[in-house]
């Protein structure tokens, strides 16, 4: 049974002041100015014009920007404060003290802990369903690869012989929430790093002990009167996001392939014109795939498609929005909405019945979007309700069951609809998912030599992973799109997740014929291949993925990760969950170009430490650059010094 979350919003909250913008010409202007995706510009015209607020709108209401917040030097960490540094006016330390190096230090730590912290809890979630799962307490579960869990039990010494699946998955489950805490000491999934890497990060100090353990220590050192040195708080930050990369992030990847299989390529659809006009329209939004899942079965049930059609639906359509559609888009094909800053604009289509949301990058102001509309609002996880959703308790146990409700919810909504107000302003364009690790080996022949030697001749001059968010300060999608251009005209191979992926999708870039754009090199591989020049490979937490391919390569080599002709980057990145993958790739060995500036640069020191002298402990370091095509610049020529350190 649902239950509405604090007060009902009941009629639409907009801002009629905002209607003197109404000339036309302002209206395409600001649409313009916002984002490159096309089906976006023209429901945000329709925002603009009815006064229907949006992102974009609340980031304009809040500029000019705090200096001092924006700087990092802000600090509200007691009740000593609030400080903030002002060397013109002689305020150079907080009143405890701190001066600008610890106070932006700490602000950075609790940024990065509370990502890592996201992530790790979304993998303790996974993790629990299939321990569930194995003791048969979560009906409508199963393990779907068992090959893999097979694979993975022998890769962190559970034995399998003489065992049916349902026991091994217990016991991988076991030893995975051990690794959370303190009793192991250390992290199974990390011995996947070449031992080179490895022996970085024991050089270092940062190797992970435990996945919480390093996140509750990164939480005792931002406390005042703890951490009291910049660099060895920050020198921490790495061993917490190492914790989520080679930890948290990656047990959530591998036991939601155990669970729902392992990703391998299909077709699909994405961007707003996914949105059927004749169907009951549910999106799936979020970060978890353990509802998600259900949900595609309940929608498939003959009793609910039955009481579609009784009302006037043709049928019932489920699209995905950010990485809780990625997971479904990477195994079942689902169409894809569209990213982060679409969620507000697919409630403006008019023709959604249901935004079903579970954790993470959703926007508390939905409901207020949806009141605009006949669209509800469901929420699903006791860690996120929203107020004026919707709310379904949901657990595994009760999991089909509470998807059958939700969906026959949306069903219900549909002759509440106002077809006079729907508006799908565009066709949905193709796009190719599904490449895992495992995916991109096959696709290979089964193993990463051809890729390395394409590499080596010069064919494939490198990769790139271009991962994470958007930002209402960089154009909807244009970081995103402008640097994966860029790099795959010169010779450079893409692979993305999360929102970036969705804006390299939107834009046509996951498609074997968006080959035509990349350098003659690269070209002739995809072709030969069959492939994308832009390579989808899952969800936030599937920058792990991106992890376990750079150790093959560099393990096939006998390198570290550090000396891989690779960078990372992340153009419009805005969450705590960034910084952390941001960080994990950096300790990992990855030079990384962020296209937003971190709120670090009231401390030179600290700036100095991220972009310079981190290089002489981890071999890599960060670079931020917010033009993309300059950003590519900078990638370039760190693969071609790769390159030549590599003698190729």
């Amino acid at each position: 049974m649902s239950v509405l979350v604090g007060k009902r919003i009941e009629t639409c909250d907009i801002d009629r002041a905002k209607m003197s913008l109404l000339n036309p010409a302002v209206v395409k202007q600001k649409s313009k100015e916002r984002t490159i995706d096309e089906c976006a510009k023209k429901v945000l015209e329709r925002t603009l014009k009815q006064g229907i607020e949006t992102v974009w709108d609340r980031h304009e209401m809040q500029t000019p920007e705090c200096k001092y917040c924006s700087e990092g030097i802000s600090c509200n960490r007691c009740a000593m404060g609030p400080c903030r540094i002002i060397p013109e006016h002689h305020r150079e330390r907080g009143v405890c003290g701190a001066d600008a190096d610890l106070i932006v230090a700490r602000n950075l730590l609790d940024m990065l802990a509370t990502g890592a912290a996201a992530h790790s809890d979304h993998g303790r979630d996974i993790v629990e369903t299939m321990y569930l799962t194995s003791k048969g307490k979560a009906k409508g579960y199963a393990i779907t690869d068992e090959e893999k869990l097979k694979a993975i039990a022998e890769e962190i010494g559970v034995v399998t012989s003489g065992k049916d699946m349902q026991d091994i998955a217990s016991d991988v489950a076991g030893l995975f929430f051990e690794e959370f805490g303190m009793v192991k000491n250390s992290l199974s999934l990390s011995s996947r790093a070449p031992k080179q890497t490895r022996e970085l990060w024991v050089a270092a100090g940062i190797v992970p002990r435990g996945i919480d353990r390093e996140i509750v220590e990164s939480m005792h050192r931002v406390h005042m009167g703890v951490g009291a040195n910049y660099a060895n708080i920050l020198l921490h930050g790495l061993r917490t996001a190492l914790g989520d990369g080679w930890g948290g992030s990656m047990i959530a990847t591998e036991c939601s392939d155990i669970l729902f299989g392992t990703p391998s390529v299909n077709k699909s659809t994405v961007n707003m014109g996914v949105i059927k006009k004749s169907h009951v329209n549910i999106a799936l939004h979020g970060h978890n795939p353990m509802l998600s899942e259900m949900i595609v079965k309940a929608s498939e049930d003959p009793e609910i498609v039955g009481l579609a059609k009784k009302a006037g639906a043709a049928g019932i359509n489920l699209v995905g929005l950010c990485c809780t559609g990625n997971e479904l888009l990477m195994r079942k094909g689902i169409p894809m909405s569209g990213n982060h800053l679409n969620q507000e604009l697919v409630i403006a289509t008019g023709a959604l019945e249901a935004m079903i949301i579970d954790y993470q990058c959703i926007f508390p102001s939905l409901p207020r979007t949806a009141s605009c509309f006949h669209t509800k609002i469901i929420s699903t996880n006791e860690k996120s309700k929203v107020v004026g959703s919707y709310y379904f308790e949901f657990n595994p146990e009760n999991a089909y069951e509470t998807a059958k409700a939700i969906v026959k919810t949306a069903v219900e909504n549909f002759i509440n609809r106002d077809d006079s107000r729907v508006f799908i302003p565009c066709e949905p364009v193709e796009l190719y998912s599904g490449f895992s690790v495992e995916a991109i080996k096959k696709a290979l022949g089964g193993t990463f030599r051809p890729l390395i030697d394409a590499i080596a001749s010069g064919q494939i001059m490198g990769a790139a992973g271009i991962v994470g968010c958007n930002n209402p300060k960089v154009k909807h999608d244009y970081g995103h799109v402008t640097l994966a251009k860029e790099l795959i005209k010169n010779n450079i191979l893409c692979v993305e997740t999360g929102c970036a992926a969705i804006a390299s999708g939107k834009a046509g870039l996951l498609t074997p014929d968006a080959a035509f754009l990349a350098g003659s090199g690269l070209k002739g591989v995809c072709k030969s291949l069959g492939i994308p020049p832009v390579l989808h490979m899952g969800s936030c937490v599937d920058c792990s993925r991106i992890l376990v391919l750079l150790a093959e390569l560099a393990k096939a080599l006998d390198v570290g990760i550090d000396k891989l002709p690779v960078a990372g980057a992340a153009p419009e990145w805005y969450s705590q969950k960034a910084v952390s993958i941001g960080s994990y790739f950096v300790a990992s060995g990855v030079f990384t170009v962020l296209g937003v500036m971190p709120k670090i640069t009231g401390s030179a020191n600290v700036v100095n430490l991220l972009t310079r002298d981190i290089e002489g402990i981890v071999n890599a370091r960060f670079a931020v650059e917010t033009d993309p095509l300059a950003a590519a610049e900078l990638i370039i020529k760190h693969i071609e010094n790769k390159r030549k350190e590599l003698g190729i």
